[in-house]
């Protein structure tokens, strides 16, 4: 895993449906942060042993193959990432008491209002270029 380095203003989204990626990455692209996509938690994983690490990461619960608990679990055994803020996305009712129990920084329900996506964003990292 990288060296503990965030990249500021990085945000990587992970989720299994291609057009709620494309459209977080574009709105948080078009604010000036530096958005990357992938659609599963493996692959996710893969790109965190290659990449410097986000400063924030967006993820989905309910994925094929590796689930967000899974993919939680997995970061946690890193030092280099298990600091790094995790925001939930999810559907289902209960996702405030997922984000709880995941000790993830917050959460979003789906489906995500641009408003609310922006905040969390802003709360957690800073756009790297202004508009």
């Amino acid at each position: 895993m990288s060296g503990g380095v965030h990249s500021v203003g990085s945000i990587l989204v992970i989720d299994d449906d291609q057009d709620l990626r494309e459209a977080i990455t574009t709105a948080l692209t078009d604010e000036g942060y530096q958005a990357t996509a992938v659609g599963s938690a493996r692959e996710a994983l893969v790109r965190l042993r290659e990449d410097v690490a986000p400063s924030l990461i967006l993820l989905d619960m309910m994925m094929p193959g590796m689930d967000g608990w899974q993919f939680r679990l997995e970061l946690q055994r890193e030092p280099a990432t298990a600091k790094i803020p995790i925001v939930i996305l999810s559907g289902h009712q209960n996702v405030r008491d997922a984000a709880l129990a995941l000790g993830a920084a917050d959460y979003l329900r789906k489906p995500v209002r641009i408003e609310s996506l922006l905040e969390v964003a802003g709360r957690y990292c800073r756009p790297i270029f202004l508009n």
